[in-house]
């Protein structure tokens, strides 16, 4: 590494981009089921695990509760989830799936394929890229 302080030798500036640009490969994907981004991951875990209370969802997710809430009522607004509070704990709120939510579940089966022939790669190159990046997901030190 010739100058350890250059921009391109940056792995967070590598990864912020490459976050940026995964976004907008997904964004027109995503649009025509109604969705954005963070809600499509609500959505993949929800559909992973649903009910699921909005703290345990934010910590899934990687999220503040304060930033998931926002999230959930638009979700909610489209009819796609319903938040109640528990009846043994007022304090949980919890988010499930409407009817409606779990039937995008099967329009949503085409997105990875979708995003993968626009990348241009295969599942195992995407499981790769994935693996490798396992060392710097979950962790809020790096």
């Amino acid at each position: 590494m010739d100058d350890p302080l250059k921009l391109e030798n940056q792995v967070c500036f590598a990864l912020v981009t490459a976050a940026r640009n995964v976004v907008s490969i997904y964004r027109p994907v995503l649009e025509p089921l109604g969705l954005t981004h963070p809600q499509y991951l609500v959505m993949l875990a929800l559909w992973e695990e649903a009910p699921r209370s909005l703290g345990a969802l934010a910590a899934e997710l990687a999220m503040e509760p304060a930033t998931l809430s926002p999230l959930v009522k638009r979700l909610e607004a489209q009819g796609r989830v319903r938040r109640a509070r528990r009846v043994d704990d007022e304090r949980v709120l919890d988010i499930d799936l409407t009817d409606e939510g779990w039937a995008l579940r099967t329009a949503a089966l085409e997105v990875p394929g979708k995003i993968m022939a626009r990348v241009g790669v295969d599942e195992d190159a995407l499981k790769a890229l994935r693996d490798g990046l396992a060392p710097f997901a979950g962790q809020s030190n790096v």
